[in-house]
């Protein structure tokens, strides 16, 4: 599943995804740091990983192999 970044906080490494059919997801802390990532702009596309129960579980760049 694929969306966009609509917020992200700095400091706590959390923020709100707006995915393609118009709805949001939250994702935690965790799922950003398991990305391996520095940092998040907004407006920018991310391949989102969840859990079974719908849970962002991971984030990465589109066309970037998982690690």
């Amino acid at each position: 599943m694929q969306g966009t970044v609509a917020t992200f906080d700095a400091e706590s490494h959390t923020g709100t995804l707006l995915l393609d059919d118009g709805s949001e997801l939250a994702f935690p802390a965790d799922a950003f740091h398991r990305s391996g990532l520095r940092l998040l702009r907004l407006g920018q596309r991310v391949v989102i990983h969840t859990t079974g129960e719908g849970t962002v579980e991971q984030l990465r760049l589109p066309g970037i192999a998982p690690g």
